[in-house]
């Protein structure tokens, strides 16, 4: 009979507490699906072209209505961006290089070129859908290749030559 009461009789003694962390694990962070860093918008588009030709763009590049660039207000320059005219169905590959549109209700201008390529020249305004991804950082430091410099003359002599005396 006295191992049964000598249970009785201890003092209660509290469990050790065990910290969450070491029972549940932490999740794991995944790395960040290329899919969910896919921007999507649907708006509408314009296009800017011989006012603006020659001036100096946001990313500092002089802008030419002849090449495939576009203006957004929130892509990071450089970004490449596929603009696909809902009407037509015709799409453009740009890259951002300004900013902009500052008219209201619109979502993306695009130079001349592009907007001829999915067919929106002549009425200047189409309802487009936008989508682009980040670009991606480079691994490694990438360094500008130098100029290659041209070799300097070397100096000629233009005076006639001189007999020494033998």
């Amino acid at each position: 009979m006295l191992p049964l009461l000598v249970p009785g009789c201890t003092p209660l003694i509290a469990p050790k507490e065990i910290p969450l962390s070491s029972v549940i694990p932490p999740p794991k962070k995944e790395a960040a699906n290329p899919e969910e860093l896919k921007v999507e918008q649907v708006g509408n588009a314009s296009w800017y072209g011989p006012a603006q030709d020659g001036k100096e763009t946001a990313s500092g590049e002089t802008f030419d209505q002849n090449e495939l660039t576009a203006a957004h207000p929130t892509l990071p320059l450089g970004t490449k961006a596929v603009v696909t005219n809902l009407e037509t169905g015709k799409s453009v590959t740009v890259r951002i290089n300004d900013r902009g549109p500052y008219v209201k209700g619109r979502k993306i201008d695009l130079s001349r070129a592009a907007a001829q390529q999915i067919g929106m020249g002549k009425k200047g305004v189409a309802k487009v859908k936008i989508e682009s991804r980040p670009r991606r950082k480079p691994t490694k430091k990438m360094t500008r290749p130098t100029k290659k410099r041209r070799a300097e003359p070397v100096a000629m002599r233009t005076d006639p030559p001189v007999l020494s005396p033998q």
